[in-house]
């Protein structure tokens, strides 16, 4: 059983990989789209919250690092080696938080993804000081909330409506459960 929940994870994992790379041509010709509705954080998400902390991180580190190197897109220094860390933030957050929730449920989900989001965004803020630190630019405050909250709050709104959807969508399809209603199952049985 745990093989099969192993490679089932695996390749769960590069389906995200895959989507990471394929959702942000949608809003590729308009980069400041692009830029305001995050589309490779979706697949991040996801990833930690279904497969678990470990893949969500992986695919979040290595998703933006892999899509400046074949695609060139978003450049290497400073945008994608400052997303892979966040990314990275992301999986690892949110699918930590959820799956140490003591219910899976859509409260827990809204909880693991306000804190991923919040986590995230502050070591984003944090590599991107080191790395204007190291060029010798200036990474002010002012650029933090830009980058960080005013032009991605649209992505924000989307993430917080549409992951939950989507995961409640997989409970109803009986792909991916809610745990509270396992625990419920086994008590009354």
């Amino acid at each position: 059983m745990k093989t099969n929940t192993s490679l089932k994870n695996l390749v769960l994992a590069a389906m995200f990989m895959a989507l990471g790379f394929v959702l942000p041509f949608l809003t590729g010709q308009i980069p400041q789209i692009g830029n305001m509705l995050c589309p490779m954080h979706f697949p991040v998400f996801l990833c930690g919250l279904i497969c678990g902390w470990k893949y969500g991180a992986v695919v979040g580190f290595v998703l933006p690092l892999a899509r400046s190197l074949l695609l060139t897109m978003p450049p290497m220094y400073p945008q994608a080696i400052s997303m892979a860390f966040e990314l990275l933030t992301y999986g690892l957050v949110a699918g930590l938080l959820y799956s140490r929730s003591r219910w899976q449920c859509v409260l827990a989900l809204y909880k693991a993804l306000v804190a991923a989001m919040l986590a995230g965004r502050a070591v984003w803020a944090v590599v991107r000081v080191i790395l204007s630190g190291v060029s010798g630019s200036a990474f002010t405050w002012q650029m933090f909330l830009s980058g960080a909250f005013t032009t991605a709050i649209p992505g924000i709104i989307a993430q917080l409506i549409l992951i939950p959807a989507i995961m409640v969508a997989l409970d109803r399809a009986g792909m991916v459960r809610f745990r509270q209603e396992e625990k419920a199952q086994k008590a009354g049985a």
